[in-house]
């Protein structure tokens, strides 16, 4: 009995299979039909949008004159470059929940405005990069201008890839440049092309502001390019992005080890703590040896995973479950600021 209708079902799957491949048949009789409908049916799913600009638009609290056609254009194509690199915009939101936490207060305790951490966001898109001229870091400080902003920059410490040292020092750039030119948008500018090229191009152009400077490309966009990704990401779901809390990556839970003498295999140092090298480079990215020199008087901060963390995805995370966090998340009280040996003095001298 049961062979018979298995038999049965056999043959009826058979005929609707038939009946289905037939009708298909019929309705594209040809690989030109087929390639049609296909294309129609992309035409009626795929779309690219013109993006809606605001019609007030600051930087750091200075309006930008979007009445300014060439302005507005150069404002549009940012916007829509940026929109429409979504692997990049994506990975810049999960990355910034993790780091804009530590670069706010930095910020904001040294009275530079908060749009800067996009900024840092878009010279290395919170990656320790390293560009062709030499630059590096989150802030991308060449090794001569992180020297004289107090950044040790050797074969065995380089302090451009360390976080809250390297704000610190982008604090005192930005801040100095802004005395300078009494705007933050030329600070910006500055920051990118240097305060003593932008002084000569005001000088010889007879402007005195960011927007009516005829600079090279690079710089032109600069400016337009923080705008665009502060709008993006102030409004995600405005431009296409979509993602769940669970989805960004999280601030990383560390404690601090402070050393003052020499530590001659880095590797040993780090599996005596129960972590590998790759995770104590990881968080202590500025270690560029497997040695560390230490001369006297002198001590670091090494970061240590707190115990309970667990590798997972790009990086360390607690081994508890996430706080619900909206972006760009809390304050990061992971990262305490008294146990990094820099005085913040030296930013208001």
């Amino acid at each position: 009995m049961n062979k018979r209708f298995l038999i049965v079902l056999g043959w009826f799957t058979l005929a609707v299979m038939g009946v289905r491949f037939f009708s298909f048949a019929i309705e594209y009789n040809s690989d030109e039909e087929l390639g049609n409908s296909f294309y129609e049916k992309f035409t009626e799913l795929y779309g690219v949008f013109a993006l809606r600009i605001p019609e007030n638009l600051e930087f750091a609290g200075e309006q930008v004159p979007l009445h300014d056609p060439e302005v507005f254009e150069r404002y549009d194509r940012e916007l829509l470059s940026n929109t429409y690199f979504q692997s990049q915009g994506l990975l810049y939101f999960k990355r910034a929940n993790r780091y804009f936490p530590i670069i706010e207060p930095i910020l904001k305790a040294n009275g530079i405005p908060d749009d800067f951490k996009y900024l840092a966001l878009i010279e290395s898109g919170f990656m320790n990069v390293v560009s062709p001229a030499g630059a590096a870091g989150f802030w991308q400080f060449m090794p001569v201008t992180a020297k004289q902003y107090n950044l040790e920059v050797n074969d065995f410490v380089d302090e451009r890839y360390h976080l809250e040292k390297s704000t610190l020092a982008a604090c005192k750039y930005l801040r100095s440049a802004y005395d300078k030119f009494g705007s933050w948008s030329l600070a910006a500018a500055a920051y990118n092309a240097g305060s003593g090229r932008i002084e000569t191009s005001l000088s010889k152009q007879r402007v005195d502001n960011y927007y009516d400077l005829l600079l090279n490309n690079e710089t032109s966009r600069y400016v337009f390019r923080i705008l665009a990704v502060k709008q993006i990401m102030s409004n995600p779901r405005e431009f296409g992005f979509h993602f769940r809390k669970k989805d960004l990556y999280e601030p990383i839970p560390v404690e601090y080890e402070m050393v003052d003498s020499r530590i001659d295999d880095l590797v040993q140092f780090a599996q005596e703590r129960g972590i590998s090298y790759k995770t104590l480079k990881f968080l202590n990215p500025w270690l560029r040896n497997t040695s560390l020199p230490v001369s006297p008087g002198k001590t670091y901060a090494i970061a240590i995973p707190k115990k309970g963390a667990k590798i997972h995805h790009d990086g360390i995370y607690d081994d508890f479950p996430a706080d619900e966090r909206e972006f760009p998340g809390s304050q990061n009280d992971s990262v305490p600021l008294d146990v990094i040996p820099m005085d913040n003095q030296e930013l208001n001298d």
